[in-house]
Protein backbone atom coordinates (compact mmCIF):
# COMPACT_ATOMS: atom_id res chain seq x y z
CA UNK A 1 0.00 0.00 0.00
CA UNK A 2 1.44 3.68 -1.10
CA UNK A 3 0.93 6.30 0.89
CA UNK A 4 1.32 9.79 -1.00
CA UNK A 5 1.90 12.81 1.49
CA UNK A 6 1.99 16.07 -0.17
CA UNK A 7 4.48 18.67 1.28
CA UNK A 8 3.41 22.36 1.53
CA UNK A 9 4.37 24.63 -1.47
CA UNK A 10 6.93 27.20 -0.08
CA UNK A 11 5.23 30.73 0.50
CA UNK A 12 5.80 33.05 -2.29
CA UNK A 13 3.67 36.09 -1.28
CA UNK A 14 1.68 35.46 -4.18
CA UNK A 15 4.53 35.27 -6.33
CA UNK A 16 5.47 32.54 -8.31
CA UNK A 17 8.82 31.11 -8.38
CA UNK A 18 9.55 32.36 -12.13
CA UNK A 19 8.37 35.76 -10.97
CA UNK A 20 10.93 35.66 -7.70
CA UNK A 21 13.94 34.79 -10.42
CA UNK A 22 12.97 37.61 -12.62
CA UNK A 23 13.10 39.96 -9.97
CA UNK A 24 16.47 38.42 -8.62
CA UNK A 25 17.40 38.53 -11.76
CA UNK A 26 16.65 42.13 -11.66
CA UNK A 27 18.18 43.01 -8.72
CA UNK A 28 21.05 41.61 -9.68
CA UNK A 29 21.43 43.69 -12.97
CA UNK A 30 20.42 46.77 -11.20
CA UNK A 31 22.65 45.97 -8.00
CA UNK A 32 25.19 48.49 -9.41
CA UNK A 33 23.00 51.45 -9.84
CA UNK A 34 21.42 50.41 -6.38
CA UNK A 35 24.38 50.69 -4.43
CA UNK A 36 25.44 53.79 -6.48
CA UNK A 37 22.61 55.68 -5.22
CA UNK A 38 22.61 54.24 -1.36
CA UNK A 39 26.10 55.83 -1.73
CA UNK A 40 25.13 58.95 -2.88
CA UNK A 41 23.04 59.24 -0.46
CA UNK A 42 25.18 58.55 2.24
CA UNK A 43 27.83 60.89 1.00
CA UNK A 44 24.95 63.81 0.82
CA UNK A 45 24.00 63.12 4.21
CA UNK A 46 27.28 62.90 5.62
CA UNK A 47 27.92 66.32 4.14
CA UNK A 48 25.11 68.01 5.17
CA UNK A 49 25.42 67.01 8.51
CA UNK A 50 28.93 68.73 8.77
CA UNK A 51 27.68 71.82 7.47
CA UNK A 52 24.94 71.51 9.98
CA UNK A 53 27.78 70.83 12.43
CA UNK A 54 30.11 74.13 11.77
CA UNK A 55 26.88 76.26 11.43
CA UNK A 56 26.20 74.81 15.22
CA UNK A 57 29.49 76.04 16.06
CA UNK A 58 29.83 79.04 14.43
CA UNK A 59 25.82 79.73 16.59
CA UNK A 60 27.23 78.63 19.74
CA UNK A 61 30.49 81.48 19.16
CA UNK A 62 27.91 83.95 18.79
CA UNK A 63 28.53 87.21 17.33
CA UNK A 64 30.78 89.15 19.60
CA UNK A 65 34.02 87.46 21.64
CA UNK A 66 33.11 85.98 25.53
CA UNK A 67 34.93 88.74 26.81
CA UNK A 68 32.92 91.50 25.43
CA UNK A 69 29.55 89.11 26.46
CA UNK A 70 30.79 88.87 29.98
CA UNK A 71 31.55 92.37 30.08
CA UNK A 72 28.59 93.38 28.57
CA UNK A 73 26.56 91.51 32.01
CA UNK A 74 29.46 92.96 34.30
CA UNK A 75 31.52 90.24 34.51
CA UNK A 76 35.32 90.20 34.55
CA UNK A 77 36.03 86.36 35.71
CA UNK A 78 36.16 84.78 32.43
CA UNK A 79 33.05 82.62 33.15
CA UNK A 80 30.50 81.59 30.21
CA UNK A 81 27.73 84.10 31.05
CA UNK A 82 23.96 83.08 30.96
CA UNK A 83 23.37 84.58 27.50
CA UNK A 84 26.26 82.25 25.81
CA UNK A 85 25.24 79.22 27.98
CA UNK A 86 21.56 79.76 26.01
CA UNK A 87 22.97 80.65 23.10
CA UNK A 88 24.72 76.84 22.82
CA UNK A 89 21.72 75.04 23.71
CA UNK A 90 19.48 76.53 21.39
CA UNK A 91 22.08 76.21 18.50
CA UNK A 92 22.69 72.36 19.63
CA UNK A 93 18.52 71.70 19.63
CA UNK A 94 18.35 73.97 16.37
CA UNK A 95 21.13 71.33 14.58
CA UNK A 96 19.61 68.37 15.99
CA UNK A 97 16.43 69.47 14.20
CA UNK A 98 17.88 70.28 11.07
CA UNK A 99 19.95 66.80 11.11
CA UNK A 100 16.42 64.82 11.27
CA UNK A 101 15.16 67.01 8.73
CA UNK A 102 18.16 66.32 6.29
CA UNK A 103 18.24 62.34 7.12
CA UNK A 104 14.27 61.71 6.64
CA UNK A 105 14.28 64.12 2.82
CA UNK A 106 17.51 61.81 2.03
CA UNK A 107 15.94 58.72 3.00
CA UNK A 108 12.81 59.65 0.93
CA UNK A 109 14.45 60.50 -2.39
CA UNK A 110 16.84 57.80 -1.89
CA UNK A 111 14.08 55.03 -1.39
CA UNK A 112 12.26 56.47 -4.41
CA UNK A 113 15.15 56.50 -6.72
CA UNK A 114 15.86 53.06 -6.13
CA UNK A 115 12.08 51.72 -6.59
CA UNK A 116 12.74 53.57 -9.74
CA UNK A 117 15.17 51.79 -11.36
CA UNK A 118 13.74 48.44 -10.66
CA UNK A 119 11.40 49.65 -12.73
CA UNK A 120 8.23 50.61 -10.56
CA UNK A 121 6.41 53.06 -11.44
CA UNK A 122 6.47 55.75 -8.57
CA UNK A 123 4.18 58.19 -9.86
CA UNK A 124 0.94 56.31 -7.82
CA UNK A 125 3.74 56.50 -4.87
CA UNK A 126 3.92 59.86 -4.97
CA UNK A 127 0.18 60.67 -5.60
CA UNK A 128 -0.41 58.28 -2.39
CA UNK A 129 2.51 60.57 -0.27
CA UNK A 130 0.54 63.32 -1.81
CA UNK A 131 -3.15 62.47 -0.25
CA UNK A 132 -1.71 61.12 2.65
CA UNK A 133 0.00 64.37 3.51
CA UNK A 134 -3.31 66.58 2.37
CA UNK A 135 -5.53 63.78 5.02
CA UNK A 136 -2.69 64.22 7.78
CA UNK A 137 -2.79 67.93 7.33
CA UNK A 138 -5.99 68.27 8.00
CA UNK A 139 -7.17 65.69 10.29
CA UNK A 140 -3.87 66.92 12.52
CA UNK A 141 -3.73 70.59 12.19
CA UNK A 142 -3.31 71.16 15.75
CA UNK A 143 -0.25 68.80 15.97
CA UNK A 144 1.44 70.63 12.71
CA UNK A 145 0.19 73.90 14.91
CA UNK A 146 2.05 72.64 18.00
CA UNK A 147 5.34 71.55 15.94
CA UNK A 148 5.51 74.90 13.68
CA UNK A 149 5.05 76.73 17.10
CA UNK A 150 7.98 74.55 18.90
CA UNK A 151 10.30 75.14 15.69
CA UNK A 152 9.66 79.09 15.43
CA UNK A 153 10.18 79.28 19.46
CA UNK A 154 13.47 77.36 19.16
CA UNK A 155 14.75 79.55 16.46
CA UNK A 156 13.58 83.14 17.90
CA UNK A 157 15.04 81.81 21.64
CA UNK A 158 11.91 82.87 23.79
CA UNK A 159 12.46 80.54 26.63
CA UNK A 160 14.41 77.53 27.77
CA UNK A 161 15.35 74.85 30.12
CA UNK A 162 15.65 76.84 33.57
CA UNK A 163 14.39 80.08 32.72
CA UNK A 164 10.93 81.53 34.90
CA UNK A 165 7.92 82.00 32.73
CA UNK A 166 5.01 83.45 32.33
CA UNK A 167 2.83 81.20 29.62
CA UNK A 168 -0.55 82.59 30.15
CA UNK A 169 -2.82 79.72 32.24
CA UNK A 170 0.59 78.72 33.89
CA UNK A 171 3.63 79.99 35.14
CA UNK A 172 6.96 78.92 36.87
CA UNK A 173 10.28 77.07 35.62
CA UNK A 174 10.77 75.43 32.66
CA UNK A 175 12.10 72.24 33.01
CA UNK A 176 12.30 70.51 30.02
CA UNK A 177 11.14 71.88 25.66
CA UNK A 178 10.42 69.86 23.33
CA UNK A 179 8.65 70.52 19.96
CA UNK A 180 5.44 70.22 20.66
CA UNK A 181 4.84 70.35 24.42
CA UNK A 182 6.63 73.24 27.13
CA UNK A 183 6.87 71.52 30.61
CA UNK A 184 7.13 73.96 33.70
CA UNK A 185 6.90 73.83 37.48
CA UNK A 186 5.19 76.18 39.91
CA UNK A 187 6.26 77.31 43.10
CA UNK A 188 4.05 74.65 44.43
CA UNK A 189 5.56 71.80 42.77
CA UNK A 190 2.59 71.70 40.14
CA UNK A 191 3.78 70.12 36.95
CA UNK A 192 2.60 72.00 33.91
CA UNK A 193 2.20 70.21 30.18
CA UNK A 194 1.43 73.23 27.65
CA UNK A 195 1.55 72.82 23.84
CA UNK A 196 3.21 75.25 22.11
CA UNK A 197 0.37 76.27 19.46
CA UNK A 198 -1.71 77.35 22.84
CA UNK A 199 1.46 79.75 23.79
CA UNK A 200 -0.17 83.03 22.48
CA UNK A 201 2.09 85.26 25.08
CA UNK A 202 5.47 84.27 26.99
CA UNK A 203 6.87 86.29 29.63
CA UNK A 204 10.37 85.46 30.28
CA UNK A 205 11.85 86.79 33.93
CA UNK A 206 15.24 85.30 33.41
CA UNK A 207 16.44 86.39 29.86
CA UNK A 208 19.87 88.42 29.64
CA UNK A 209 19.47 90.50 32.81
CA UNK A 210 16.81 90.83 35.60
CA UNK A 211 15.61 94.00 37.93
CA UNK A 212 14.08 94.52 41.28
CA UNK A 213 11.78 96.97 41.69
CA UNK A 214 10.80 97.65 45.63
CA UNK A 215 8.58 100.32 46.51
CA UNK A 216 9.52 101.32 50.57
CA UNK A 217 6.79 102.94 52.03
CA UNK A 218 7.51 105.71 55.09
CA UNK A 219 5.32 107.75 57.07
CA UNK A 220 4.08 110.82 56.19
CA UNK A 221 5.40 112.53 58.71
CA UNK A 222 9.45 111.17 57.76
CA UNK A 223 11.57 113.68 56.82
CA UNK A 224 12.13 112.45 52.99
CA UNK A 225 15.77 114.15 52.48
CA UNK A 226 16.69 111.93 55.08
CA UNK A 227 14.61 109.39 54.33
CA UNK A 228 16.64 108.94 50.71
CA UNK A 229 20.38 109.20 52.20
CA UNK A 230 19.70 106.32 54.16
CA UNK A 231 18.19 104.69 51.34
CA UNK A 232 21.33 105.50 49.18
CA UNK A 233 23.70 104.06 52.22
CA UNK A 234 21.51 101.05 52.38
CA UNK A 235 22.17 100.21 48.54
CA UNK A 236 25.69 101.60 48.34
CA UNK A 237 26.62 99.11 51.09
CA UNK A 238 24.89 95.83 48.78
CA UNK A 239 26.05 97.46 45.68
CA UNK A 240 29.93 96.87 47.32
CA UNK A 241 29.47 93.78 49.31
CA UNK A 242 31.66 90.90 47.78
CA UNK A 243 28.88 88.53 48.12
CA UNK A 244 26.71 90.61 45.36
CA UNK A 245 29.99 91.22 42.76
CA UNK A 246 28.58 89.26 40.06
CA UNK A 247 24.43 89.43 40.96
CA UNK A 248 24.16 92.99 41.03
CA UNK A 249 25.44 94.12 37.61
CA UNK A 250 24.77 97.91 37.44
CA UNK A 251 24.99 100.57 40.51
CA UNK A 252 21.72 100.79 41.76
CA UNK A 253 19.52 103.66 41.86
CA UNK A 254 16.01 105.73 43.48
CA UNK A 255 14.00 106.36 41.09
CA UNK A 256 12.37 109.04 43.52
CA UNK A 257 8.78 109.40 45.09
CA UNK A 258 6.17 106.94 43.47
CA UNK A 259 3.15 107.65 45.56
CA UNK A 260 1.79 109.64 48.34
CA UNK A 261 -0.99 109.02 50.45
CA UNK A 262 -2.46 110.63 53.69
CA UNK A 263 -0.71 108.14 55.65
CA UNK A 264 2.20 107.36 53.59
CA UNK A 265 4.58 108.12 51.22
CA UNK A 266 6.13 105.69 48.81
CA UNK A 267 9.69 105.63 47.33
CA UNK A 268 10.81 103.43 44.32
CA UNK A 269 14.43 101.80 44.37
CA UNK A 270 15.91 99.66 41.34
CA UNK A 271 18.66 97.22 40.81
CA UNK A 272 19.74 95.74 38.01
CA UNK A 273 20.12 92.24 38.60
CA UNK A 274 21.47 88.82 36.79
CA UNK A 275 18.64 86.71 35.32
CA UNK A 276 17.24 84.65 37.92
CA UNK A 277 18.89 86.95 41.20
CA UNK A 278 15.98 89.20 41.32
CA UNK A 279 14.16 87.67 44.14
CA UNK A 280 17.17 86.91 46.20
CA UNK A 281 18.30 90.69 45.67
CA UNK A 282 14.74 91.83 46.80
CA UNK A 283 15.04 89.35 49.73
CA UNK A 284 18.34 91.05 51.46
CA UNK A 285 17.32 94.21 50.28
CA UNK A 286 14.20 94.41 52.56
CA UNK A 287 15.92 92.81 55.44
CA UNK A 288 18.71 95.63 55.75
CA UNK A 289 16.22 98.56 54.84
CA UNK A 290 14.30 97.25 57.93
CA UNK A 291 17.35 97.26 60.11
CA UNK A 292 18.74 100.32 59.05
CA UNK A 293 15.14 102.04 59.71
CA UNK A 294 15.17 100.42 63.26
CA UNK A 295 18.26 101.74 63.68
CA UNK A 296 17.38 105.86 62.47
CA UNK A 297 14.16 105.38 63.92
CA UNK A 298 12.32 105.77 60.57
CA UNK A 299 8.31 104.72 60.68
CA UNK A 300 6.34 102.61 59.00
CA UNK A 301 3.42 104.36 57.74
CA UNK A 302 0.51 103.21 59.78
CA UNK A 303 -3.49 104.66 59.73
CA UNK A 304 -4.63 107.70 61.07
CA UNK A 305 -8.04 108.71 62.19
CA UNK A 306 -8.94 111.90 63.32
CA UNK A 307 -12.00 112.56 65.84
CA UNK A 308 -13.61 115.46 66.27
CA UNK A 309 -15.30 115.75 69.71
CA UNK A 310 -18.05 118.47 69.63
CA UNK A 311 -20.25 119.68 72.95
CA UNK A 312 -23.73 119.67 72.91
CA UNK A 313 -25.17 122.74 72.47
CA UNK A 314 -22.26 124.73 71.26
CA UNK A 315 -23.70 124.85 67.91
CA UNK A 316 -27.16 126.86 68.85
CA UNK A 317 -24.80 128.94 71.56
CA UNK A 318 -22.57 130.17 68.35
CA UNK A 319 -25.52 130.49 65.96
CA UNK A 320 -27.63 133.02 68.39
CA UNK A 321 -24.59 134.90 69.42
CA UNK A 322 -23.55 135.64 65.56
CA UNK A 323 -26.07 137.72 65.16
CA UNK A 324 -25.57 140.21 68.46
CA UNK A 325 -21.83 140.57 67.39
CA UNK A 326 -22.86 141.28 63.51
CA UNK A 327 -25.82 144.06 65.31
CA UNK A 328 -22.79 145.21 67.69
CA UNK A 329 -20.12 145.85 65.02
Amino acid sequence: MRILVRMPEPLTLGFSSDQWQAAGALVARKAGSLVLILVIGLVLQFLLHRLIDRLVLRAEEGVLPNRLTNGLLGRTTGEPSPGSTRRVQRAKTVGTLLKSITSGIIAAVVVTMMLSELGIDIAPILASAGILGVALGFGSQTLVKDYLSGIFMIFEDQYGVGDVVDLGEASGTVEAVSLRVTRLRDTNGTVWYVRNGEILRAGNMSQNWARTVLDVQVSSREDIAHVRSVLTDVIRDLWQDEDFQGVIIEEPEIWGIESITPDAITLRVTLKTAPMQQWRVARVLRERIKARFDHEGIQAPYPTSYVMNRTPGADQTTSAAAPADADGG
